[in-house]
C-alpha cells in the first residue's frame, strides 16, 4: 500500500476576483473549497490515476473533521491522527483574473495546530504496520512546532520497516531525509538552488546539483521547472529531460504534487513494485517522466487537481 503523510493538511478556500485592488473591497466572481496539503494532493491525484493510497496526517477541530470527510468523499482512504487542540489550517488562495485569464495568485496560508510528542507517538504506532511492500510519501512543509527529533524518529521508523519512501519538502528536513536513501525527491528549480545557496539558471545547471543530491543519498531526483518541464536523474544514471505541455495555466497549486503522483504511478506501472534498486530500461524511465510531467501540466491547466480523464487526454496529445 502507498501512504501519504501530510503534517499540515488544510482546507483551501479559493477565490476568483476580477482585477483585484489591494486595500479595497473586492467582490469574488466565484469561489470553491478544496482539501489540500501536499500529501493530500498526491493521494487525490493517485486516486484519479487509479492507484489507491491512504492519506495520513494530523488534523484538529471542525476543519480537521471536514478535511477527513472531504477526502473520503473524494474516494481516498484516510488514517489521520486527531489532535485535541487547535484547528486545521484554512488557506486562502486569491486568483486575480483578467478577461478570463489568471494574471496573479496570492496566498495566505494558516499556521495550523501545534504538533506535540504524544501525537507523533500515535503516528509512529500507525507506521508500525508498514512492511517492505509499502511506500510512504512525505510531502509538504514541516511545521515549527514539530521537534526535529520527532521528525527524525518518523524517518527512522519508515526506514526500519523496509518501506520505500519519497519526500517533497525543503531545507534541513529534506537534507536529513537524504540519509535514509529516498526512492524519490522532487525539488523545484528554486528549492534546488536554496539547498546549495545558489541560483539554478538552466536544466544543465540543475543536473549538476541533482547529482550532488544523489551523492548525499537520493536515488531518483526529479527537478521541476514549472512551465519548462522537468529533469530526471535516475538511480541507474540516466539523465532525462521533458518539456511541459503548451497550454493556458489557470492554477499552480498542486502541480508539483501531481508530478510526484504521476512519477509514483508510472514507476508502479513499469516495475510492479515500489522498491529502490530495480533495474529498468531507459525507455521505462522515459515513460515514467512523461506521466509525471503530464500530470503536473494537467493540474496547471485545471481549476483544481487534474482528473484522470484530463491527464489521459493530455497523454494522447504527446
Amino acid at each position: 500500500m502507498i501512504y501519504t503523510l501530510t503534517f499540515q493538511p488544510s482546507i483551501d478556500y479559493v477565490v476568483y476576483v476580477e482585477q483585484m485592488d489591494l486595500g479595497k473591497t473586492n467582490r469574488s466572481s466565484r469561489e470553491c473549497v478544496v482539501f489540500g496539503g501536499k500529501g493530500l494532493n498526491v493521494s487525490q491525484v493517485l486516486h484519479n490515476l487509479k492507484v489507491e493510497s491512504v492519506a495520513l496526517g494530523f488534523t484538529a477541530g471542525f476543519t480537521g473533521k471536514e478535511i477527513e470527510r472531504g477526502m473520503q468523499a473524494n474516494g481516498c482512504q484516510t488514517g489521520f491522527v486527531h489532535l485535541d487542540q487547535g484547528t486545521s489550517r484554512i488557506n486562502v488562495k486569491i486568483k486575480s483574473m483578467l478577461d478570463g485569464k489568471m494574471v496573479s495568485e496570492t496566498e495566505v496560508n494558516g499556521c495550523g495546530p501545534e504538533l506535540h510528542h504524544v501525537a507523533v507517538l500515535e503516528m509512529l504506532h500507525k507506521l508500525d504496520a508498514l512492511t517492505s511492500e509499502d511506500m510512504v510519501i512525505l510531502a509538504g512543509t514541516v511545521p515549527p512546532s514539530l521537534e526535529f527529533e520527532d521528525y527524525r524518529s518518523i524517518l527512522e521508523k519508515i526506514y526500519e520497516t523496509g518501506a520505500a519512501f519519497a519526500i517533497d519538502t525543503t531545507g534541513i528536513h529534506l537534507q536529513e531525509a537524504l540519509r535514509y536513501h529516498p526512492l524519490l525527491i522532487k525539488p523545484n528549480q528554486e528549492e534546488l538552488g536554496e539547498i546549495f545557496h545558489t541560483q539554478i539558471h538552466s536544466k544543465e545547471n540543475a543536473i549538476l546539483y541533482a547529482r550532488k543530491l544523489q551523492g548525499m543519498g537520493a536515488r531518483n531526483v526529479l527537478v521541476s521547472f514549472a512551465g519548462e518541464g522537468a529533469v530526471l536523474l535516475t538511480e541507474q544514471g540516466y539523465i532525462l529531460q521533458r518539456d511541459a505541455y503548451p497550454g493556458m495555466v489557470v492554477n499552480s497549486v498542486g502541480a508539483g504534487d501531481s508530478m510526484v503522483a504521476g512519477f509514483i504511478a508510472g514507476y508502479l506501472q513499469e516495475c510492479g513494485r515500489l522498491t529502490a534498486g530495480v533495474t529498468m530500461e531507459k525507455s521505462a524511465y522515459e515513460r515514467i517522466l512523461r506521466l509525471a510531467v503530464t500530470a503536473g501540466s494537467a493540474t496547471a491547466f485545471s481549476e483544481g487537481l487534474a482528473s484522470g480523464d484530463v491527464i489521459r487526454a493530455l497523454m494522447e496529445q504527446a
